[in-house]
């Protein structure tokens, strides 16, 4: 974000000093806020021992079905993902039952959350809901807003899921742990809504076309079919016993 006043923050640069009035003077390269190296090097750090288990393994990752009759919502249910996410299923597909569970999606305690709304969902989906896949999205924000999706038990959270997840955090740019271990990244909230409903769309496009098509088939049927009749008809004509004595 821009610089502004009181914000702490690690600059790099090089320190000169003008002899004629002994000042000191640092010509800064480069400016990062005071913390976000940390983050960044945590990120790395879980992102390799977890792949090194095989988390991340698309081996391991399940298909999503291509018509869910479900799907479960992980989400705040005051943010602007879920309304993006609501908005592109309702134009595309009504029939779809939604599962929403709230869960924070930043700060303290919002990477719990998250995962017993996973756990949540598995459990309905046990018991019979049809929760067919799962969703875990929010939208766009710094690193420290997405850190939530960084965390580790979040992490394996998704990959004890019972139902495939797919993971739509932050801006196609965003990466975070949840998205490497989910069965399926999508690169927005809307993105994964329109993945989600990729079937059905496609579906009723075909159905569509069937019945644009339908008709036009029927009459060419009919027209072939009655070119063979009067064909039929000819043959008989040149072939009837009275023509035929009447020819000798």
């Amino acid at each position: 974000g821009a610089l502004r006043d009181g914000a702490s923050v690690v600059l790099e640069g090089a320190l000169t000093v003008y002899e004629a009035r002994g000042q000191y003077q640092l010509r800064v390269s480069a400016v990062e806020a005071e913390g976000v190296g940390a983050l960044q090097a945590a990120f790395e750090e879980l992102k390799k021992r977890l792949a090194a288990e095989g988390l991340f393994d698309a081996a391991r990752k399940r298909p999503i079905p291509a018509y869910p009759q479900g799907v479960g919502i992980v989400t705040s249910l005051a943010g602007a993902a879920l309304r993006d996410v609501l908005h592109v299923i309702g134009r595309r597909y009504c029939g779809m039952e939604l599962w929403l569970v709230s869960a924070r999606v930043q700060g303290a305690g919002a990477a719990r959350e998250v995962a017993a709304g996973i756990e949540l969902l598995n459990r309905w989906r046990d018991t019979g809901a049809a929760v067919d896949v799962i969703l875990v999205t929010r939208g766009g924000g710094s690193l420290e807003d997405l850190w939530a999706f960084n965390d580790e038990a979040l992490a394996r959270a998704i990959a004890a899921s019972h139902a495939p997840v797919v993971s739509a955090v932050g801006h196609e740019i965003d990466f975070t742990i949840s998205d490497f271990v989910a069965d399926l990244r999508a690169a927005t909230p809307s993105a994964a809504a329109e993945l989600l409903t990729a079937g059905y769309v496609a579906a009723a496009a075909q159905v569509a076309d069937m019945a644009e098509r339908m008709p036009r088939l029927a009459w060419q049927e009919w027209e072939a079919r009655s070119d063979a009749a009067s064909a039929l008809e000819r043959r008989l004509a040149r072939l009837h016993p009275r023509r035929l004595l009447e020819a000798q």
